[in-house]
């Protein structure tokens, strides 16, 4: 009988173990499927491709890390639809302008760029039922108008001349939405005048719009997006860029670099994190040609380039595109700013390439121009600092130019460096 109560004790005992496992095992299967069920209800479906703006990966750059002993983050702007940081610029302008009225729906955003804002406004202005025309300089790479084209906009290359001057692309852009807008109101006229329905002016042709060939398929008006200085570009990174860096980085970092063009995204991103912390500093970093550099360490607007008309095609004297200037706009004049670095083409050729072979990053000339300036930072700071920059767009882009051997031996900007030794770093 012993054995019999100790079988049964035994039996029992497992029976219990088995039980107990059973519910273990149930309500670590139910916690795993609630916590995927709400993982994936965090993860809802964006709203279309104005929806999938934003929200960037923040990368270290292991590379440049190992090298200066600073964490090197890159906010990854190149992952945006439309390739770029501008993405973020072209929705909070559309948008503000037809909150505002300023632009109709099934009007034409027009823009003066040097390509990536181009592309942005291309790439989103479908999404609000618009279209887009663009005034390009023609000696921006050959792609970019490519692109443009493929997007559905209308493109018109000019030659590249000073802003003050009546044929600088941005000036031609601006009179194209005056054009488009004049447009529409002759066509409404004229169609009040015949009795006819106003709603239908998109269908209109009329003498100037034949004079325009391909300029203007319709007649419900034009907005110049005027990026330069249209505070919605510093909105839009005061707003999204900044606080997402403040957020992916918990609040942890020491300091910011950008290039400007626009100055938009350096101004938003250093005025929302200087707010959040003073501690936090913020660069600029400037390419050849730019008076930017100037105006920040000596509060004067001056390049040497300028001074002794020493130009290549371009108008600020550099292979990069889309950043320096010469004057100041009214994004710019909105930055919080510690300082400034210089950078020089061939420093961004040769970080281009190395960090294509160390790290499998495929970044266009501002990006690289950024990546300089964070170097240029990590090294004026210390070890020990966390370093925050942006990474614009990609390489795509920038293929007839700054990435074309042939192109960059006319200017002795073949890239020889193996490692960090252009910015003196061993």
């Amino acid at each position: 009988m012993s054995h019999v109560r100790t079988t049964g004790a035994i039996v029992a005992a497992t029976a219990s173990i088995s039980i107990s496992m059973a519910v273990f095992s149930y309500f670590l299967f139910f916690k795993k499927n609630t916590l995927t069920l709400a993982s994936n209800k965090k993860k809802k479906p964006r709203n279309g491709v104005v929806g999938a703006i934003g929200n960037t990966p923040l990368i270290r750059m292991n590379s440049l890390s190992e090298a200066t002993g600073c964490e090197i983050l890159g906010k990854c702007e190149f992952l945006n639809p439309g390739g770029s940081v501008k993405d973020r610029v072209a929705v909070k302008i559309i948008e503000e302008a037809l909150e505002s009225g300023d632009l109709a729906p099934g009007g034409v955003v027009t823009e003066g760029s040097a390509g990536s804002t181009a592309i942005s406004l291309a790439t989103v202005a479908p999404a609000y039922g618009c279209k887009c025309h663009v005034v390009i300089p023609d000696d921006v790479a050959i792609e970019k108008s490519q692109i443009l084209e493929a997007l559905g906009a209308t493109v018109e290359r000019v030659r590249p001349v000073s802003i003050t001057h009546k044929d600088h692309y941005v000036n031609i852009a601006r009179r194209r939405a005056l054009e488009a807008n004049e447009l529409a109101a002759k066509n409404k006229k004229a169609s009040q005048v015949d009795g006819k329905d106003p709603d239908r002016m998109n269908g209109c042709k009329c003498d100037q719009e034949k004079e325009n060939p391909g300029f203007l398929s319709h007649c419900n008006g034009g907005f110049f997006a005027d990026q330069f200085e249209n505070l919605a570009n510093f909105r839009a990174h005061y707003e999204g860029t900044g606080p997402e860096i403040w957020e992916q980085t918990g609040g942890n970092l020491d300091a910011f670099v950008a290039a400007a063009g626009t100055g938009g995204t350096v101004a938003g991103v250093s005025k929302f994190l200087q707010e959040k912390s003073p501690k936090i500093k913020c660069f600029l970093i400037d390419p050849p040609g730019s008076g930017l550099f100037n105006k920040v360490t000596r509060g004067v607007m001056y390049t040497k380039e300028e001074a002794e008309g020493r130009r290549l095609k371009n108008p600020f004297d550099t292979i990069t595109e889309g950043i320096g200037i010469n004057r100041l706009t009214q994004n710019f004049m909105m930055t919080k700013l510690d300082g400034a670095f210089r950078g020089t083409d061939k420093e961004a050729v040769e970080m281009s390439r190395f960090l294509l072979r160390n790290d499998g990053l495929f970044l266009g000339s501002s990006s690289a121009m950024n990546c300089v300036g964070a170097v240029r930072v990590a090294k004026a700071l210390g070890p020990g600092h966390t370093i925050i920059t942006i990474l614009c767009d990609s390489g795509m882009r920038h293929l007839s130019k700054f990435y074309d051997a042939k192109y960059l031996s006319q200017y002795g900007l073949t890239p020889t460096a193996t490692g960090l030794e252009f910015m003196s770093i061993k």
